[in-house]
């Protein structure tokens, strides 16, 4: 299955925007929607293609309320996601998935801790609370490793590869 994640711009409620309006909410009517990371929304498709074109099913939408779209396909990768213009390219034959994983967007992953208000009130609501993506930051891979995200503490890394003309922009 290949995985699609819509990362929402800080001032929305991603999942509410599209929900709210018939023609994205159509688009999604068949999948069973997830939010693996704070004010993101994340569903399973068939393929690459299928990505791709609910990618483009949902472009007004993402223009207007959303930082990234991504795509994780594990014949390309089982860890790392691709950014939407890189999968569109993998898909259309114009890149070869082997020739991507030079250029990166890396984000930080923070585990949401329970404020004081959610320890009294419901510890386990708080823990549940998916973790949240930060600043992204680009960076190149050489060799087999990739730098160390430095621009904060965090809990983890999310690796998105990205096309070079994104990485240059």
């Amino acid at each position: 299955m290949t995985q699609v994640c819509l990362v929402g711009s800080e001032d929305v409620n991603l999942r509410y925007e599209l929900l709210s309006r018939e023609t994205a909410r159509n688009a999604l009517a068949t999948y069973d929607l997830q939010e693996p990371f704070a004010n993101t929304v994340a569903v399973d498709t068939v393929s690459l293609g299928a990505a791709v074109a609910l990618l483009n099913d949902l472009n007004w939408y993402l223009i207007r309320f959303a930082d990234a779209a991504l795509v994780r396909d594990p014949s390309i990768s089982e860890t790392e996601w691709l950014s939407r213009d890189l999968a569109a390219a993998i898909r259309d034959d114009d890149i070869a998935p082997e020739d991507t994983g030079r250029f990166l967007n890396v984000y930080g992953v923070v585990e949401s801790e329970p404020s004081d208000a959610d320890e009294t009130a419901d510890t386990q609501a708080a823990a549940e609370r998916p973790p949240e993506l930060v600043e992204p930051m680009l960076l190149t891979r050489t060799g087999d490793t990739i730098p160390e995200y430095d621009l904060q503490d965090v809990d983890d890394t999310l690796v998105v590869r990205v096309t070079e003309s994104e990485f240059g922009a």
